[in-house]
């Protein structure tokens, strides 16, 4: 019989929707060409969701979740990795409709996993996870649409959270000045350490507002979707770029074309699930040459597996600071 291993385990049945800890076999993982070994994984707003059941994230049951993971190849039948290659995933379906990173062991298909860089260690490379490498998608759809840091500053919504932390740290060290916007006001501090230059209360954001407003800033990083889109968009300089990846307030654009039309404002949408994997070695390699590694430990939290049902909650309430990183050996 193979080696048993750790498992947070999503089942849907008759009892109901539930998560629990469970010793699998690796002969129940899904069909595969590698094996890797996880170290190391992370918790995101969509893993909360799949976690707690209070979204359609999962498609089958049962189901390990987790969209990120970051480990060593134990076993493999490609020609791309060997026994011992350090790799790391981030989405792909992982953690929906096949095994995720909630886990000691994944078996996956080799076109999902790159390398892990080599300045990163497992640990670092989930403190960043799949927030960290969105927020790069972000920068570099922004970069691609000629904004620089002379255009003016660059508002983070979401500041708080994942993608905005990293957003703030990756953009500060670019030369860029940072508006954050964010709900929880007594995070101030923090997010200055980041590199932030002003904070706003997400309230100046979140409500109905007029369909041009004044022009504040050359560009936006935006996890927060729905109204609070639509007032940044509103407020974004003559020729400005929107890079939008999030919809913690909500799916819907309350919007106008006036911002388009009138100021030649580009609104970038930001897929990270899907992006090919050359921008995805291009994105992680950009993050462990920019991304100030000292920053992470201000950012992330270390748990463990038997933490995750708590930690799900805990981020679908909002109330998790930037990462949390999960040591599946804990």
């Amino acid at each position: 019989m193979s080696e048993l291993f750790r498992a947070l385990v999503v089942n849907k049945d008759e009892h109901g929707y539930r998560a629990q800890i469970q010793d699998w076999s690796r002969d129940q993982l899904m069909d595969g060409d590698v094996l890797v070994r996880i170290a190391h994984s992370t918790v995101n707003y969509k893993d909360g969701l799949a976690v707690s059941g209070k979204g359609p994230i999962i498609r089958q049951f049962p189901m390990i979740p987790g969209i990120d993971l970051a480990g060593a190849v134990e076993e493999s039948s490609s020609p791309d990795f060997a026994v011992g290659d350090k790799v790391l995933l981030n989405g792909y379906g992982v953690g929906e409709k096949h095994h995720g990173g909630f886990a000691q062991y994944a078996r996956l298909k080799s076109e999902w996993l790159i390398p892990l860089p080599k300045t990163l260690d497992t640990e670092q490379a989930m403190a960043i996870g799949t927030a960290g490498y969105t927020a790069m998608l972000c920068v570099m759809a922004l970069e691609h649409n000629g904004v620089t840091p002379d255009k003016g500053p660059v508002l983070v919504t979401g500041a708080s959270g994942g993608v905005g932390g990293v957003a703030i740290s990756l953009l500060s060290g670019l030369g860029y000045q940072v508006i954050a916007s964010t709900g929880r006001m007594q995070e101030s501090e923090y997010l200055q350490s980041l590199g932030a230059t002003e904070i706003i209360d997400r309230a100046e954001l979140g409500g109905p507002g007029k369909p041009l407003g004044k022009e504040r800033w050359a560009a936006v990083v935006d996890s927060v979707g729905s109204q609070t889109l639509a007032n940044a968009l509103a407020h974004t300089s003559y020729g400005g770029a929107v890079a939008a990846c999030g919809l913690a307030q909500g799916m819907d654009l309350p919007a106008t074309v006036a911002p388009f039309i009138l100021r030649g404002v580009t609104l970038a949408g930001i897929d990270s699930v899907m992006a090919p994997r050359e921008k995805r070695i291009l994105a992680w390699d950009r993050l462990a040459r920019e991304m100030d590694l000292a920053k992470l430990t201000s950012i992330s939290r270390l748990i463990g597996l038997d933490d995750l049902p708590e930690a799900a909650e805990a981020i679908l309430a909002g109330t998790v600071r930037g990462r949390l990183v999960v040591d599946v050996n804990l």
